[in-house]
């Protein structure tokens, strides 16, 4: 008859086993985790994606020669629990050596990031370029983007671009980031930080709409230089525009002209384009270029005057004037300059 073992010797039994097996467990996760990839011992720098998956990455890595075993990575990655949780990102990997090193400082080294500003009156086309030569992005597919009519819908913009709406600002974005979507979406997203709810109430308070806002804000942007003038500048317009008199805003031409900026020529005038403030009353109709906060503030709040002219004295600053006479008489001392800093030239 055979011998059967007491319950306490199987438990023992079974828990040594367990043991056993999870000792083995751990011996092996610790030699696929810290197993050796390809030594590299200088900096190597990559690029991920957003979206990309584990397998995704581990051929990047494999591209670079950092990963010589695409599946070990992969089973270290699970093992240690970051499957899922390698950013999209920018990285540079130092003294790569093993899968622990790898995963580490991918998780936890610093992404790069690129710094890029976009000033007060850049077009479209401008910002777009700004971007392209930080982010390697092509930059006709941001304009194609700024101007698609279901892309600005889903922004919750209503117009027919996003000229106007690419905020002024300097930004930080992922080496990786070049998917013009992201990167407008972040712009936007500033934007809207910006015109607020308050700046909001003001625009429905003064009958306008945003577009409307922005657009003559882009033609103080285009005119001024110096914020003090900017309010009074508005109110030139506003006060023109009450009385149903053409802007006649020089900024609108050199919206329109192909060869510019440059000095005009009265043929420039002449162009037919609703954008041509000098053959059609009202306002343009859409922005001609991304205004900043202090011009959208003189245009939401334009100063209280009388003027209806103004022209550039030659020092940044401009004349302002009541009567065509006293207008008359301000372009003929700033014609006079003119001459001389040409004579000097």
């Amino acid at each position: 008859m055979a011998k059967i073992f007491p319950k306490s010797v199987n438990k023992k039994l079974i828990g040594l086993t367990l043991m056993g097996f999870l000792i083995c467990y751990i011996a092996v996760a610790v030699i696929i985790i810290y197993w050796p990839q390809n030594k590299l011992s200088d900096p190597v720098k990559i690029g991920i994606k957003k979206g990309s998956t584990l397998t995704q990455i581990s051929e990047i890595l494999a591209d670079k020669g950092i990963v010589s075993n695409q599946n070990i990575f992969v089973m270290s990655t699970k093992l240690m629990g970051h499957g899922n949780k390698i950013p999209a990102g920018s990285f540079i990997l130092v003294n790569a050596k093993s899968n622990h090193a790898i995963i580490n400082q991918l998780i936890n080294g610093e992404q790069q990031v690129k710094k890029v500003t976009f000033l007060e009156g850049w077009t479209i086309p401008q910002v777009a370029q700004a971007i392209s030569d930080s982010l390697n992005m092509d930059p006709q597919l941001f304009i194609n983007f700024c101007y698609n009519n279901q892309f600005i819908k889903e922004l919750g913009i209503e117009a027919q671009s996003l000229e106007g709406y690419l905020y002024p600002d300097t930004y930080l974005f992922l080496e990786s980031e070049n998917e013009p979507r992201e990167i407008i979406k972040r712009i936007i997203e500033q934007f809207q930080i910006i015109y607020d709810e308050k700046l909001i109430e003001r625009t429905e308070r003064i009958g306008l709409s945003i577009n409307e806002v922005l657009t003559l804000a882009s033609i103080i942007e285009g005119e001024a230089i110096f914020d003090s003038e900017r309010p009074t500048i508005s109110s030139v317009y506003n006060n023109r525009l009450e009385r149903g008199m053409l802007l006649q805003a020089d900024p609108t031409i050199q919206y329109i002209i192909q060869d510019g900026p440059r000095r005009l020529r009265y043929s420039d005038l002449k162009i037919d384009s609703p954008y041509n403030t000098y053959l059609y009353t009202g306002l343009p109709p859409a922005p001609i270029n991304s205004p900043g906060k202090a011009s959208i503030l003189a245009a939401l709040y334009p100063e209280e005057s009388d003027f209806l002219f103004f022209v550039a004295r030659g020092d940044g600053y401009h004349t302002f004037s009541r009567t065509i006479e006293e207008h008359n008489f301000a372009k003929f001392q700033f014609q006079e300059v003119r001459k001389r800093v040409d004579g000097n030239n």
